[in-house]
């Protein structure tokens, strides 16, 4: 059951102007997740995925923006993100070489 569960709490790598500059300055990486996903869930499927030591998880639930559409009054959907910090040294390349 914990097996599933690993592949299932990351939903992909948040990419925005933020999360490059942390990534750079330090060496943290940013993910959207599951909503019910917990710290310890987070940091082990980070482990296993990606064969690297995370140093620590913090998370954040974003709320949707209210956006006006042609139809009224509209709202996005709710995101969890989860900042993670990795050991020194190491790092997570998103590109994939084939």
């Amino acid at each position: 059951m914990i097996g599933e569960r690993i592949y299932k709490v990351l939903l992909g790598p948040h990419i925005s102007e933020k999360a490059t500059i942390v990534a750079e300055g330090n060496g943290q990486y940013v993910f959207r997740v599951v909503g019910d996903a917990t710290k310890p869930e987070i940091k082990q499927a980070i482990e296993a995925l990606f064969e690297v030591k995370v140093e620590s998880v913090r998370t954040l639930n974003q709320k949707g923006k209210t956006k006006r559409t042609a139809r009224g009054m509209g709202k996005r959907s709710d995101v969890k993100k989860a900042y993670v910090r990795l050991a020194e040294g190491q790092d997570i390349d998103f590109m994939v070489a084939e």
